[in-house]
């Protein structure tokens, strides 16, 4: 990363504390082992295949704890300029409109503003990964058997951060000059939820005819 981005994209940006995996680990080795294929200029589409004789499970673990990190730190970057009143609601243009839902407060589809719904949605993610009965870190400890749709739901939601960023807030990316930075977290995510098949496709389709992502990435090949 640039001196200049890593002006932009520093610790005190983060939306939300970086969750770290636990040296010695076989996660922490997967993770390293991510990261250096990444480093390494290596095809994305060759980086998010599972590796020979590895877990699944123990794959996506690494990667939506990645995601997580990662896009918490984008949205973080430009947070101060996505408010109640820039952003009445939780959108991606004019066609697509997310609105939450949990098991508490909200237990019907609620419109949000976005800043809010940022809010609810980055401490839910949080909530799920830092659950032992979820995400275990022990080795030896099973997955539980709904692991895979729980990380299905927590990339769809966090796909939804890319879809505003994208279409409310890119303008403040290029600015930032981080655009570079985004697109690649982007691809990045695009070739590891359709190589795993972790996100309907019809959630993805407020970005396959985006003119910011269609000008950034013409080379992926939307359904």
């Amino acid at each position: 990363m640039s001196i200049a981005l890593k002006q932009v994209f520093n610790k005190d940006k983060t939306f939300r504390p970086k969750r770290k995996f636990e040296p010695g680990t076989q996660r922490f080795e997967l993770h390293k082992r991510a990261q250096a294929s990444l480093n390494s200029g290596v095809d994305l589409k060759a980086a998010v295949q599972l590796p020979s004789g590895e877990d699944q499970n123990d794959w996506v673990a690494v990667h939506v704890v990645d995601f997580f990190n990662r896009i918490n730190l984008i949205y973080g970057t430009i947070c101060e300029f996505c408010t109640e009143r820039t952003c009445p609601v939780m959108s991606g243009g004019p066609k697509y409109e997310y609105r939450w839902q949990d098991d508490h407060k909200y237990k019907k589809p609620t419109a949000l503003p976005a800043p809010q719904y940022m809010n609810l949605l980055m401490d839910w993610i949080e909530v799920q990964i830092n659950n032992e009965d979820i995400f275990p870190t022990c080795v030896g400890v099973p997955f539980p058997k709904n692991f895979l749709q729980i990380c299905k739901k927590i990339l769809c939601r966090l796909f939804r951060v890319f879809v505003h960023v994208y279409i409310h807030h890119f303008d403040r990316v290029i600015v930032m000059g981080a655009e570079a930075h985004v697109n690649t977290c982007y691809k990045h995510f695009y070739y590891f939820v359709t190589e795993m098949n972790l996100i309907d496709r019809k959630e993805l389709e407020p970005l396959m005819c985006s003119q910011h992502t269609i000008q950034m990435a013409p080379s992926l090949k939307y359904p």
